[in-house]
């Protein structure tokens, strides 16, 4: 990468541009690569103009353990207003590709989300099955994508790393980015 501006770039299987935003390198560990976004970063869903604006976040881009199906993770910041009702999201999908200061997943729709009042959860199981079939995902991605799930699961509801105090200090920086 060539700066610390990061192009964030989510498709669908079929190769339709999902969700997009711009963020900031942070830096990384063992977990992977961590990215900012400052309050008032703006979100958008293909090709449409901006759909949510959102309050500070934090991203994972896992790097290692690689499997034809992994992970993102974002830890989002509570406040009065946010658009989201989760601090920590993820997206199964493939691993990140980096390309410069792009970095691109194909979603697999499975989400594991945690609310802020702590309920871990599995969600759009309806939209991974219809796209399973509709974008005709391999048999061996569509396996792949449920045991990342259930792992998913397993380790939110554990407040395993990083899902805990690691997600959390991340994305103080990224709040302290936006002050």
């Amino acid at each position: 990468m060539s700066s610390d501006l990061v192009q964030v770039r989510y498709t669908k299987w079929n190769g339709a541009l999902h969700w997009h935003f711009d963020m900031t390198r942070l830096g990384e560990d063992e977990y992977g690569i961590w990215l900012g976004a400052p309050a008032g970063t703006e979100l958008r869903r293909g090709d449409s103009d901006v759909i949510k604006v959102s309050p500070a976040f934090a991203a994972l881009m896992p790097s290692g353990l690689w499997t034809a199906v992994f992970w993102t993770a974002v830890f989002n910041e509570v406040t009065p207003d946010s658009p989201f009702g989760y601090d920590v999201y993820i997206d199964v999908c493939t691993p990140p590709v980096w390309d410069g200061d792009t970095v691109t997943a194909i979603d697999l729709d499975l989400d594991v989300v945690r609310t802020f009042a702590g309920e871990v959860r599995l969600e759009d199981e309806d939209e991974f099955v219809e796209h399973a079939a509709s974008m005709e995902y391999p048999d061996h991605i569509v396996a792949a994508a449920r045991a990342a799930a259930a792992a998913m699961v397993t380790a939110v509801e554990a407040n395993e790393e990083p899902f805990d105090e690691v997600g959390r200090a991340w994305l103080e920086m990224a709040r302290a980015s936006s002050e």
